[in-house]
């Protein structure tokens, strides 16, 4: 029974050791599956391959009907903030380290790709953050996050001073080393090692975690991702907001950084069976030691 994904996409972190050998063996075994196989324009270019035909996003987006990433965690989001609003599904076979949303392990691909071609997954739609920065009322930055919206307080400087609200309802004055506005899919990110909780994927919300605050009674909040969270720079030098530390606007007194829900999903397929608790077991090293 041949894929009912007649064409994919192949996107590849071309940096890392043996990225080339594994995206030409993954396109091979597509093609005996009966898919017609597209690079991802900077993949291609980055590792040599030019035996497939290659597109750019837009095309990827406009053709293709699933995307299949090869790395890690970083691959996969950044190519699933420009992927998302043309909502085509990804998979993700692991060559990083942590591998959360990446899942299936290289090794294994063969095994556990052939099912899922033929319609054996399990489908898991995540909602991404929209975020902007605003000067004196007008928008100087905005970019798109799965993970996280971080405010950092300078490299040399002390803390950051911010003012927050949610849906336009004052909040606090936080004085801290920054603060962290988290998805489901981010609580397993820098918000858990500042201490904040993990959020199951289902949950329609988003957690507020204040970076080593000044007042140790601030504590991370569970907020409904329905509405938008302003945050305001009162005080503090060098100031900075990361968009998934990949983006980075510098902050002046009185910006002031809003985050919404996106108008967009990313969606990601899992082998059949697949479970959140099966991750976190696995990646976090939860029962270790029990008998």
């Amino acid at each position: 029974m041949k894929s009912q994904f007649r064409h994919v996409a192949l996107i590849g972190k071309y940096h890392a050791h043996g990225s080339r050998s594994a995206l030409e063996e993954i396109a091979n075994f597509l093609h005996t599956q009966g898919c017609e196989v597209t690079l991802e324009r900077d993949t291609a270019s980055n590792t040599g391959l030019s035996q497939h035909p290659v597109m750019d996003v837009a095309g990827i987006g406009a053709h293709c009907d699933l995307a299949l990433v090869v790395g890690g965690d970083g691959t996969m989001l950044g190519i699933g903030r420009q992927l998302a609003q043309f909502g085509v599904p990804m998979v993700g076979i692991n060559q990083g380290r942590l591998g959360f949303i990446t899942d299936i392990a290289f090794e294994d691909f063969q095994t556990t790709l052939e099912p899922m071609l033929r319609g054996e997954f399990e489908e898991d739609r995540r909602w991404m953050m929209q975020a902007k920065v605003v000067r004196d009322g007008r928008c100087v930055f905005n970019a798109t996050a799965m993970n996280d919206v971080v405010v950092n307080r300078g490299a040399t400087a002390g803390m950051v001073e911010l003012r927050v609200e949610v849906d336009g309802r004052f909040v606090a004055n936080q004085r801290a080393d920054g603060l962290i506005i988290a998805s489901p899919t981010g609580s397993t990110a820098y918000a858990l090692s500042a201490g904040g909780p993990l959020i199951h994927p289902s949950i329609a919300g988003w957690v507020m975690v204040p970076i080593a605050p000044h007042t140790l009674s601030n504590r991370p909040i569970v907020l409904s991702d329905a509405g938008e969270i302003t945050v305001e720079i009162v005080a503090g030098r060098d100031a900075s907001a990361n968009f998934d530390m990949q983006s980075l606007a510098s902050l002046l007194h009185g910006d002031r950084i809003s985050v919404r829900r996106s108008e967009f999903q990313m969606c990601f397929l899992h082998p059949k069976g697949w479970s959140y608790f099966d991750t976190l077991r696995k990646k976090l090293h939860w029962n270790e030691g029990v008998a």
